[in-house]
């Protein structure tokens, strides 16, 4: 299975290289690796032409976007970008951060995971930040999700997801709409990936609002959102966030913002998550 990787990275001169080598040193190595250069002011154009230069399967395009990094939106469009220089050729299509270091057999495995069985559409291995010279687990979600730094999606369920949707949410979004078409979706715990700068340390002020919001657009409702919301808030171990989110939830709703899914995807999600906090309950 060949696979494809997009890298949105917007002033990662600091991680890049890190990243690119756990690529080039992978057992099973990547058909093609596009970073998409998002707008940045340092050297991480400079940094990606190297690697280009030596392993002629990575590609460098060049985005201008605002310098804003809210959450979700931006890196979406990036990642869009570098998805139009690509062609069909893929098995597997995989959303990449900039600053992550992948362990050597990291591909090998998920492909392996995916020729296991015909029906899974995500892998995703887990990431570990640096806490006291220690590497410990990122423990912001449950053990079934895979975080946005790290998506990797088989063809033909990214294709039935519709991609990836520039707006916050869309790395929750995509494993719900996997679960509508009957995908499963993957973790392995084996796989430890190094996340060298901790999720949400660039996001400004008015991203605060953009959870809630998206979890209006995801098609929630109040109840579930109020204990999505009180649980996120706690695992940031910042309880005020919940207000936030709250009146992120309510902006959305009052402004009638459009969801993410269709009506029929939101009901399914509704149930879905709703079973999901029973089985937790129970």
């Amino acid at each position: 299975m060949e696979y494809y990787i997009v890298i949105p990275a917007h002033n990662e001169e600091a991680f890049i290289s890190l990243t690119l080598q756990s690529l080039i040193s992978q057992t099973h190595l990547p058909k093609k690796v596009v970073v998409v250069n998002d707008n940045s002011t340092d050297k991480t154009a400079e940094i990606v032409l190297a690697f280009a230069k030596e392993n002629p399967f990575i590609t460098l395009v060049n985005k201008t976007s605002s310098a804003i990094h809210l959450p979700g939106s931006k890196v979406i469009q990036a990642f869009n970008a570098g998805l139009e220089t690509l062609d069909d050729g893929y098995d597997i299509m995989m959303k990449a951060d900039a600053d992550l270091v992948f362990p050597d057999n990291y591909f090998e495995t998920i492909i392996k995971h995916f020729q296991s069985d015909s029906k899974i559409g995500m892998v995703g291995g887990f990431c570990y930040i640096e806490k006291n010279g220690q590497w410990v687990l990122e423990n912001l979600t449950d053990k079934d999700h895979i975080r946005g730094a790290l998506k990797a999606y088989r063809k033909e369920t990214f294709k039935q997801i519709g991609g990836l949707k520039p707006q916050m949410g869309w790395d929750t979004v995509d494993e719900l709409l996997c679960k509508f078409y009957n995908w499963k979706v993957i973790t392995d715990a084996s796989l430890h990936v190094k996340h060298l700068k901790p999720t949400g340390a660039n996001y400004n002020k008015t991203a605060r609002y953009k959870q809630g919001e998206a979890f209006y657009t995801l098609g929630y409702g109040f109840a579930i959102t109020a204990i999505a919301s009180a649980k996120l808030a706690m695992m940031k171990k910042k309880p005020l966030l919940f207000i936030d989110y709250i009146k992120g939830f309510w902006k959305a709703k009052t402004a009638k913002t459009p969801l993410l899914v269709t009506p029929e995807q939101a009901k399914f999600i509704k149930n879905y998550r709703l079973k999901k906090m029973k089985e937790k309950l129970f």
